[in-house]
Formats: C-alpha cells, structure tokens, sequence
C-alpha cells in the first residue's frame, strides 16, 4: 500500500468480452477489441494515481480449449496491439512485462514480445505485467524446476528452500504481491490467476462486462480497498494500535 493508500498492486482478470459482444449480436473478436480501449483506459489511470504494477489477465493457459478461429483471432490481436502500442508505453515511461509459458506462441511473436520487453525494460514507471498463456499452477511448477535444478548441481540445498527462494523464482519475482484483485464480468473465482502472488490479497468482485469498465469503477474497486482492514494474521486492535504508535 502506497501512503496515499492506494494499492501498489493491482491484478486484473479482464472477463467478460464475449459475453459483452453477444449481448450486442456482435462477433466474439469485436467484445475482445472493445477490452483493448478499456485496457488503455484503465492503464492511463493507473499511471495517473502512480500505482506500482498492473497485472491483466490477458490469455490464460486453459484458453487453447476455446474454438480455433477464436484463439487465432485473439493472437492476431495480440501481436497488432503489441506492435500499435509499445511506442506509447515508452513514451509514458512504462515497462513491460509479459509472463507465462512463451514457448506456445509463434517465433514471430516471441521475436515481438522480447522486442517490446527489451525496449522498455529501463523505464521507471508503472510496470505493466500482461500474463499471456499463463496459469498460476504452471508458474509454480517452472518456479520448482529451476530450484530443482539448482539443487542437483549444488547451487542451492534442499533445506536453504524456503518462500523467499520460491518467491524468486516465480514470473513476477522483484515485483511486490497484489494488494487487491478485481474481477470484472460476474464471476467470483481466481481461475489458475497468480495462485502464489494472491495469498493475502483483497479480492472486488463487479458484474460490470470487462468492455463497460471504466476508470470511475476502477476508482470505486481502490477505495473499497483503502476501507478494509488488512490484518495479515494479526488482530484487528494490533493493527489500530500500530497505526496509531505510527502517526505519534
């Protein structure tokens, strides 16, 4: 949490998209375009109120059930958002980072995502984490597989592995946990989305289509946050009493 309270964190499953499009006797591939503006909005407002990192579940590992046609829709916009937008990005000093198992996609995209990843990754801004074929379950698993191998050649023991060690091992090593998860489109799951990140972090559920949210309700999901009481295994009077040896 930032001194003004705000999160430093935010983590978004972007939902509703088709369901948005339906509604509207539209093409799946138009709700997955309208969540692009909505995606620009609500990163400009994330720089705006100087927010940390902005995690957005934008293709999650489980999506390669979804029909053909649709998934390589969804990677030709990808890449064309890709390509469209890193110039803006640089520009507004935000840096980059693409997560997830990046070997599924085409060699032209992986060429893409490192190009975009290389030419922001001095930016001191906001850090825009976009988890692309990602699942929480896979993050973990690769994370065991370097400690693994670190442990067969000697650079690490097995009893030096503890959450620090995994932490650093994880996609979004260095970066600080999620303070609050939001969940546009009706439905009240983390669906595989940073199942090690989110351990203490507060969830805001909104029925709102991920098309129709803005940044008033991007606003209302942070001040919810800043009215809940975030104990961390502590009781709430030792939380009260900390804050209050801290403002003496």
């Amino acid at each position: 949490m930032t001194d003004n309270g705000n999160p430093r964190h935010i983590a978004i499953i972007m939902d509703g998209n088709g369901r948005w499009a339906k509604k509207k006797l539209m093409p799946r591939i138009i709700g997955h375009r309208a969540g692009v503006k909505t995606v620009r909005k609500v990163v400009e407002f994330c720089v705006q109120e100087k927010i940390e990192v902005l995690s957005l579940f934008a293709f999650s590992s489980e999506n390669w059930r979804r029909p053909k046609k649709e998934v390589n829709m969804l990677m030709e916009l990808f890449m064309g958002t890709l390509q469209s937008q890193v110039d803006k990005l640089d520009k507004n000093n935000i840096k980059l980072h693409i997560v997830g198992d990046k070997s599924a996609f085409s060699e032209t995209l992986q060429e893409k995502i490192a190009s975009a990843e290389k030419q922001t990754e001095n930016n001191t801004g906001l850090n825009l984490v976009i988890a692309a074929n990602y699942g929480g379950r896979w993050d973990i698993t690769q994370a065991f597989q370097k400690i693994a191998e670190k442990i067969s050649t000697g650079e690490l023991k097995a009893e030096d592995v503890d959450e620090s060690v995994i932490n650093d091992h994880i996609t979004t090593a260095g970066l600080p946990e999620p303070d609050l998860f939001i969940r546009s489109g009706g439905e009240e799951r983390i669906s595989n989305f940073l199942l090690w990140q989110l351990a203490y972090t507060e969830f805001y559920f909104t029925e709102t289509l991920w098309p129709d949210f803005n940044q008033t309700l991007l606003a209302d999901a942070i001040n919810s946050f800043k009215n809940r009481q975030r104990r961390f295994g502590h009781t709430g009077e030792q939380i009260i009493e900390s804050a209050n040896s801290n403002t003496q």
